[in-house]
């Protein structure tokens, strides 16, 4: 099978060795994204703002692909503090509908630049 990386300027940028995303077959992988306003580059404003941020950067880049967040079969979320999980988990729930797709949330020591939530997914095409 081919591997497609896809690169989109309506996301964030990698800040590393790595893509944005990567399609394999009809499956999508995306990279963690974090609550980074494309065009500044600056964290949006509390874990809310950066929890909708990161979604948002997810959903630009599976949209490249010609995919969306309703294709979502797995997440994984990343918290700086799980005592945030009940806010993460409201704006969260205002980005996908029922089917749900499945979702492990941890709490991590650090995120990249210091970020309070990344999120990554797995996504049919």
């Amino acid at each position: 099978m081919e591997k497609k990386v896809l690169s989109t300027p309506a996301a964030p940028g990698a800040i590393g060795p790595y893509s944005q995303g990567v399609v394999i077959g009809e499956m999508i992988y995306t990279s963690g994204q974090l609550g980074l306003v494309p065009d500044t580059g600056q964290f949006a404003e509390g874990v809310e703002a950066q929890t909708a941020q990161a979604l948002n950067n997810v959903k630009a880049i599976l949209e490249s692909a010609g995919s969306g967040l309703d294709k979502v079969v797995k997440t994984t979320v990343f918290l700086k503090d799980m005592n945030d999980f009940a806010k993460v988990n409201e704006v969260y729930g205002s980005f996908f509908a029922e089917p749900y797709p499945a979702r492990s949330a941890v709490e991590v020591a650090r995120l990249p630049k210091d970020g309070l939530v990344e999120i990554e997914v797995i996504a049919l095409k």
